[in-house]
């Protein structure tokens, strides 16, 4: 296997379909096989994805049905689960039962940011890691990043082991003095390292946007769909290896799948265009919350913040409407109002939100109506 021929699309595990409070499995199932027949192998899951069921998920639908040479398995360590070196093989030993793969092709530690490198240098996993490699429970090892361009730097100078760098790239976040796709993009390319994108369609809100900025791009491609436009913006971009798509039901996995398929650059007129919406988005900002659901897990209120900042941005862009107040009292019953103000949520957040005075924005004009 050679990390520099891998499948140019890559099914992302992190928002996979579900039925109620459980997968949707025949569609998962479908999914796979609609993936895997049209010549695409490549899966990334994570030890927290779906709280944990992310794994079971791969082996349910990947691993008991397809020969284990496949297909290409990635997964990672949260530096934020573990408290002693022992940890890192409790989570390594319980990702290999959970997915029952035996090994993977390709193992990262999790989400590196400037509030956690020196966890992972205090708890030695990057020579953990090599370890595992060496031992072949890991055929390659990596990271994925959220943090600072100077720290990605770092990080890619100090352990020249490491032989790919999963980052957050889209079109949107290119110059975004947040998470500066561009600059961390440029760094990876600079130490020669593997790109691996994630967060093309920056957790779907680039797939779905107000009508007017849509028409800037379905005006130039009628019948595309906008989704399209980031895929081939991340794909587009020399060195990148694998485009990850967090795909949730059968019409995304067919559209990223066409995408590629029938690849096209993206032309200097079209990231003119781009561009434009990029500002057209700008003009009435939504909190950019990606979905991941990190936060979910960490929040002692068991509120279900993704979806409450789902209901905000939806009165942001559409102004007042039953809707979201009827999306927002169907949640279950805990509210933003119970948020305690813990931050456990903002150390985990890959966004880097203020997550706290996003929910104190969500409680002030979601709690203050009445029940529908």
């Amino acid at each position: 296997m050679s990390i520099n021929n891998l499948p140019k699309l890559g099914f992302g595990m992190m928002r996979l379909p579900t039925a109620g409070d459980a997968f949707d499995m025949p569609q998962l199932c479908k999914m796979v096989d609609t993936y895997m027949e049209r010549g695409y192998n490549y899966f990334d899951t994570a030890y927290i994805y779906h709280a944990g069921k992310s794994e079971t998920a791969a082996k349910e639908a990947l691993v008991n049905r397809y020969p284990r040479d496949a297909f290409y398995l990635a997964d990672k360590l949260p530096i934020w689960e573990v408290k002693s070196k022992d940890d890192r093989d409790y989570i390594f030993t319980t990702q290999l039962e959970r997915t029952g793969a035996g090994y993977f092709d390709f193992y990262l530690l999790h989400s590196i940011d400037d509030t956690n490198y020196d966890a992972y240098i205090k708890y030695d996993c990057f020579e953990w890691g090599k370890q595992k490699k060496s031992g072949g429970k890991i055929k390659h090892f990596g990271f994925s990043f959220h943090g600072t361009p100077g720290l990605l730097d770092k990080v890619l100078t100090n352990h020249p082991e490491l032989e790919f760098v999963q980052i957050q790239v889209n079109y949107a976040d290119w110059h975004n003095p947040v998470i500066e796709s561009g600059a961390l993009y440029e760094i990876v390319r600079k130490h020669n390292a593997v790109v691996i994108v994630m967060e093309p369609v920056k957790g779907g809100m680039l797939a779905k946007m107000a009508p007017e900025t849509e028409k800037l791009m379905t005006d130039v491609h009628p019948g595309r769909s906008v989704a399209s436009w980031a895929i081939r913006f991340a794909a587009s971009l020399e060195g990148v290896s694998v485009v990850l798509s967090g795909m949730s039901n059968m019409e995304q996995t067919l559209d990223n799948i066409n995408t590629i398929e029938n690849f096209e650059p993206i032309t200097d007129a079209e990231r003119g265009i781009l561009e434009k919406v990029t500002a057209a988005m700008s003009v009435t900002p939504t909190i950019p919350c990606t979905d991941c659901r990190y936060c979910v897990g960490s929040c002692p209120a068991d509120i279900p913040i993704p979806e409450v900042f789902k209901a905000v941005n939806a009165l942001r862009l559409y102004g007042e409407d039953d809707r979201p107040y009827f999306f927002y009292w169907n949640l279950g019953s805990a509210r933003a109002k119970d948020c305690t103000g813990c931050q456990n949520c903002e150390g985990v957040c890959p966004q880097h939100l203020e997550v706290i005075r996003f929910m104190k924005e969500s409680s002030a004009k979601l709690d203050s109506r009445s029940e529908i």
